[in-house]
This record gives structure tokens, sequence and C-alpha cells, in this order.
């Protein structure tokens, strides 16, 4: 097992209070069902990769399966982990009935349950961005990762429809204090800083999140969101009637500033993100 910097008695019941609170968000609501909406991007960002099939792949943060399953698809061997139990539970059970054999974990980004250099590949889209010490993330990365392994990530840019999306929940439950905001992680400045230690080769390039696309209307996007996204299920949680309203409509505006709208298909144009490419010293 991996050692890393000790906290202290003082820090220790704060940090287990984040990530208890972190852990609840992403199991509440139905990520899984949200996700699917962005699944065809999500296969599509893979391709990007150009993974072969010969690689040992973990895949950190993710979620209900919907990068780790499309790689186990392509003869990747493929290990998913993730904090939220219901999400592990559902990628199971999606690679039990498409009779893959990839492996999924409940587990902690900042404490992975792998030997050393036991990958030579890492990924994480959209996942480990959340943890609450991104500088053990990546200490975890570079532990678990082989000499000259890959590592890829996607996270929001600061900009991003998500990042407003994530401004405008914090207004309504504000981050614990001392809280590094996870779009960080897709300011390539933070990124190079970082990473330097442990990589090499480290490209950084903006991208926009493709093939995100929803049925119906901005003000129903709200609701979706509201119904199954935990982070935005439990800011309306935390709402009085009124301030309910005020978030929707701020929803609403964000969403609708982020798309267009072609054929009642209304599609996300607004998801940049930072794509990630680096090598293990």
């Amino acid at each position: 097992m991996n050692t890393h910097s000790a906290i202290s008695l003082q820090e220790q019941p704060s940090l287990n209070a984040i990530k208890a609170k972190h852990k609840a968000t992403w199991e509440d609501g139905d990520y899984a069902n949200f996700a699917k909406y962005m699944q065809d991007g999500a296969v599509e960002v893979l391709e990007g990769w150009n993974i072969t099939p010969t690689k040992k792949l973990l895949d950190v943060g993710c979620g209900a399966g919907q990068t780790a399953i499309p790689a186990a698809k392509k003869g990747i061997e493929v290990t998913g982990i993730d904090l939220a139990k219901n999400l592990i539970e559902h990628a199971r059970h999606r690679a039990t009935t498409a009779s893959l054999s990839a492996h999924f974990d409940i587990g902690d980004a900042e404490d992975l349950p792998y030997s050393n250099h036991s990958y030579d590949v890492v990924i994480s889209m959209f996942g480990a961005m959340f943890a609450p010490r991104p500088e053990q993330v990546v200490n975890e990365f570079a532990r678990v990762l082989k000499p000259g392994g890959q590592l890829f990530m996607a996270n929001w840019t600061p900009t991003s429809m998500p990042a407003q999306m994530f401004k405008a929940v914090a207004a309504v439950v504000p981050p614990p204090t001392g809280t590094v905001p996870p779009v960080l992680w897709g300011d390539q400045t933070t990124v190079k800083q970082r990473l330097s230690d442990h990589f090499t080769d480290i490209k950084l390039i903006r991208r926009t999140y493709p093939q995100w696309h929803y049925p119906f209307d901005a003000g129903e996007l709200v609701n979706l969101f509201r119904t199954h996204f935990g982070p935005v299920k439990r800011a309306f949680e935390a709402c009085d009637t009124e301030a309910q309203a005020t978030l929707h409509q701020s929803l609403q505006d964000i969403y609708q500033s982020n798309s267009t709208v072609k054929n009642d298909i209304l599609t996300i144009t607004g998801g940049e993100y930072l794509e990630i490419a680096a090598t293990r010293r």
C-alpha cells in the first residue's frame, strides 16, 4: 500500500467530513441516468486518446462506467474506481450484461488501493478533478503508473458551462472553507505546476465536449439536473421556494447561453474542457 503525507489530528475530521459529503452528493440522484446523454461524447473523447488493447488501464472517478465500459469493449484490461457505491454497482451491472471482464472498485482517488507501477495508463474524465486534494491525486496517479506510462484527463475549464453551473450552485450551497475549486484542473498553468514533478511531455489542449444533446428545452434540462445530478439536486433541496425559483432561472439562463437548438434538440456548445496527456517520468 502507498504512504502519503501525514494529516494532523486537527485536519483529519475536517477532511473526513468533506469526503463524506462529497460521497453522499455523488450518490444522490441518478447520475447513471443523467450521464447517458453524454455517453456518445465520452466514447469520442476516449477514441481520441488512442489507447491500444494491450494496455492495462485505470479509470479514476469512473462513475457508472461511461468511459471504462467502452474501453473494455476495445479489449483493454480495465479497472474503474469511484467514491460512489451506487455508481460502481451500476458499472458492474453494465459490465456483466455486456460480458466484459472489466473490474470496478469503490474507492478514493487520493488513496488508490493498488500497488506501485501497476498500470500502463491512467485516465479520468471529469472525475478526479473533484477530489479535495489535487496534489494527493497527482501523487497517486504517479505512484500507480509504470515509468513511461500515460495519463489522460478531461477537466472542465473555469469558463465552461459546467463551471458556470457550479458557481450558481455554490452561491446556494457554499463549498467547505479552504476547498480548492475543481475547475482549476482546467487551468493550463495550474495543471503544469501540479504535474511537472512526476510527469513529462505534458500536452494541454482546450477542446469542446462532443455530441452533448438533449431532446428538450433548457427549462426541462434544469429539471433533469435537479432530479438526477447530485450537486444540483442538493442545491435545490437547500433552498426555500423563492430561492428555488431564482436558482431555476439562473441555471436555465446558463444552459440557454451555452447551447443551440435545432429540430427541438438542445446541443450544449459551452462544454469546454482541458485535455491533458502526460508521460510518467
